[in-house]
């Protein structure tokens, strides 16, 4: 049977610098998607990537002294280095700077231009250089001293004044508004549906700068090369132009990729994705992406994390102190569905030490050491079943359904926290079933076998299901129960030949640590 495509994105990641935690959660979340969904059989592409062009990128290659490509390659491949870190499967790490999309890109703006969608006028605002984001004097903030700021991040804008070209983004306003109305699914969470149709659709959409000719780093206008196309009619595009989009009708990738399934951005940035991104498609008669997700943040105690306030704090230095699977889970754990996440050294040192070295680890070690001592490693299924039995192989079975049922409605935390009800059922069993003494009577060693092997496959079964969380961790589950069984739920014919376990996660000292 032929598989069901999925295609999911993250949104392409800006080369101005490392990315810190906040950056990072964002490709781990959308990994932790596309794991599961390649787990229950789908055909996944999942594409990332860099966004590469702009002012700022211009600036800040002028101040080191070198060019831009140069600035950009160094940083697009410190991106690619954090993402490998942190064990991303994406198939596909996109730049704007490859020759393929520029070219598309081209290909796209004088379509438009052709159309009548994109024309020649001027531009006077003001403007933010790092959001790369022009405002009109309704919509800057001026602060008490006298300065006038941006709405967006606080920080100081310009005014400018140069010829540019618009895309007629009112043009689409009717219809991108009843295309939201008749698909409630598109955006979500619901507060942002609502948020980008009160406060920026139905107050009225103003045309969309494209062009910019104050600097150079971009993607030439063929017809009218002294203009780069600006920044978001070039990122934007990164979703079709790198699956084989061209303007001439695409070829077979792109008819059987697209539409995405799930373009999953940040929450700052779901402006650009639903208003000006299916506009774009609009224009090209091409249909919208099946839904946009803006995901929260994860930020510090004291606020959003920011380089001036000298709290940023980057993925590969906790990879290298607590390993990658320790921060996969605190990413993606303590992260709600829609609510903001707070990092804290503490709060990442006592999931380490409660859920995944003593509700986790201590599971696995003790239900293996067991199956060791008692049976030399070798555990079937006796069948000597007691009412508590069947509860547990209930809870057992009935993971895949909870589940499915939380990643399905993207609600990753909830989903893993189904798996460790299931780990904290388990060491409730073993308390209840008390091996240690069934093993005193040699009448009840049937009875002793039944019930280490109903954990050990509980313990298997949630590892299946760990692998799109805690990548590295459930393979090191199979190595040691030393099982291939990938079944989603409980098997009674199984049959365990167990190698001597070792720990998952070692419990850290917090007086050391202090």
């Amino acid at each position: 049977m032929e598989k069901e495509k999925y295609y999911i994105s993250t949104a392409i990641a800006y080369t101005s610098g490392k990315p810190h935690i906040g950056n990072t959660y964002e490709i781990v979340l959308a990994d932790a998607i596309a794991r599961f969904k390649r787990l229950q059989g789908y055909d996944v592409y999942f594409q990332t990537g860099t966004d590469e062009h702009g002012e700022k990128i211009q600036l800040k290659a002028e101040a080191e002294g070198i060019t831009p490509q140069e600035f950009v390659d160094e940083k697009a491949s410190e991106i690619k280095r954090i993402w490998d870190i942190m064990n991303t499967s994406y198939d596909r790490f996109v730049r704007t700077t490859d020759k393929h999309h520029e070219e598309v890109v081209q290909h796209i703006f004088k379509y438009m231009y052709d159309k009548g969608d994109i024309y020649l006028g001027k531009y006077e605002g003001w403007y933010c250089t790092p959001d790369e984001s022009f405002w009109t004097d309704s919509q800057v903030v001026k602060t008490e001293d006298g300065k006038v700021v941006c709405p967006d991040c606080g920080r100081e804008v310009q005014k400018k004044s140069e010829e540019a070209y618009f895309f007629k983004l009112s043009k689409y306003q009717k219809q991108l508004e009843e295309y939201i109305e008749s698909h409630p699914e598109f955006i979500e969470p619901v507060a942002r549906k609502n948020e980008m149709v009160n406060n920026f659709i139905k107050p009225g959409l103003q045309d969309l700068c494209v062009s910019r000719t104050s600097f150079s780093w971009g993607i030439p206008v063929d017809f009218d090369p002294k203009h780069v196309v600006y920044v978001w009619l070039d990122a934007l595009t990164n979703y079709i132009t790198n699956i084989g989009y061209d303007i001439d009708g695409g070829n077979d990738e792109f008819k059987y990729k697209w539409p995405a399934d799930l373009h999953l951005i940040g929450k700052d940035i779901i402006r650009f994705h639903t208003i000006y991104w299916p506009c774009f498609l609009m224009s090209l008669d091409i249909p919208m992406p099946k839904k946009v997700f803006g995901h929260p943040w994860l930020i510090m105690s004291d606020g959003k994390m920011s380089k001036s306030l000298g709290n940023v704090i980057y993925a590969d230095d906790l990879v290298n102190e607590f390993g990658v699977d320790a921060v996969r889970y605190y990413f993606l754990h303590e992260i709600p569905f829609a609510q903001d996440g707070v990092f804290t050294r503490d709060l990442l040192i006592e999931r380490i030490n409660g859920d995944l070295a003593n509700i986790l680890g201590n599971l696995v070690q003790r239900t293996i050491s067991m199956g060791n001592k008692y049976f030399g490693g070798k555990v079937t299924n006796k069948g000597v079943n007691e009412e508590i039995d069947n509860e547990f192989i209930n809870t057992i079975n009935s993971l895949e359904k909870k589940v499915t049922l939380k990643m399905d409605k993207l609600q990753i935390s909830d989903a893993l926290t189904e798996i460790f009800n299931v780990l904290r059922a388990s060491n409730k069993y073993i308390d209840e079933t008390t091996p240690w003494i069934l093993a005193k009577d040699e009448s009840l060693k049937d009875r002793l076998e039944t019930v280490i092997y109903n954990l050990l496959e509980a313990i298997r079964v949630s590892a299946v299901f760990l692998n799109p969380f805690l990548t590295e961790t459930s393979d090191k589950i199979f190595v040691q129960i030393n099982n291939e069984c990938r079944d989603f739920n409980y098997n009674e014919n199984n049959s365990y030949e167990l190698n001597v376990p070792t720990p998952l996660f070692m419990r850290i000292d917090v007086k050391k640590e202090d």
